[in-house]
């Protein structure tokens, strides 16, 4: 299972403030949450990155990647046995319809690679299918299978990539797809970019390794 960078396409349009419209309507009756809907109770197993606060299970480790030729963390990857869980935050603007944008440009880049993707209905809305021609270990060639869901929220985006076999075999349900639903968004005052990227923070009490160990 590979876990490919991909480089952020930043949009220079800014978020005019006076923008008033509310969000469209999203399918995030079981999450997952904006900041102002939920809070962890000091009971829960949360982890708090900054922009994103996630729900830690025995089932899979938690990975912060941090970024190509920098030190920034923008993602991170939840690990089990046999598949993955990228998840990425964004700024976004009120009125909704940046996942629009950023799942064409997925489409085309795709392109680009030689890949293949298809467009389908998911429990969050259109979501993409991908696959990837890669370089296999043994030095032949595969792909790589994965799965984005886009999710918008109170002026963010989440964007939730499937990889291994939660990419090759979709299902709605898991324990990956239980820690995308109970993901908390922490987006913040602060006027911002759409499709900025929202920055994590490493946990006062994280172990660094490295992959050498």
């Amino acid at each position: 299972m590979a876990l490919r960078r991909k480089k952020q396409r930043v949009d220079d349009q800014v978020e005019e403030q006076a923008d008033s419209v509310e969000a469209p309507p999203q399918i995030r009756e079981n999450g997952p949450w904006d900041a102002s809907e939920k809070t962890p109770d000091d009971d829960e197993p949360y982890v708090d990155l900054g922009a994103l606060i996630v729900r830690g299970h025995d089932d899979y480790a938690i990975q912060l990647p941090t970024e190509a030729d920098t030190e920034d963390i923008g993602s991170v990857v939840l690990v089990t046995a046999d598949a993955a869980l990228e998840l990425r935050a964004f700024a976004a603007t009120r009125s909704g319809g940046v996942w629009n944008e950023v799942r064409d440009d997925l489409i085309i880049e795709v392109e680009r690679l030689g890949g293949q993707s298809e467009q389908v209905a998911g429990p969050f809305g259109p979501e993409l299918r991908i696959r990837v021609p890669v370089e296999l270990p043994d030095g032949e060639e595969g792909f790589q299978p994965s799965r984005i869901v886009g999710i918008e929220g109170p002026r963010w985006l989440l964007r939730g990539t499937f990889l291994g076999e939660a990419g090759l075999n979709p299902s709605d349900e898991g324990v990956l797809m239980d820690a995308l639903r109970n993901v908390i968004v922490v987006r913040g005052e602060e006027p911002r970019i759409p499709r900025e990227a929202l920055l994590l923070t490493l946990p006062a009490d994280a172990v660094v390794t490295s992959d050498e160990e």
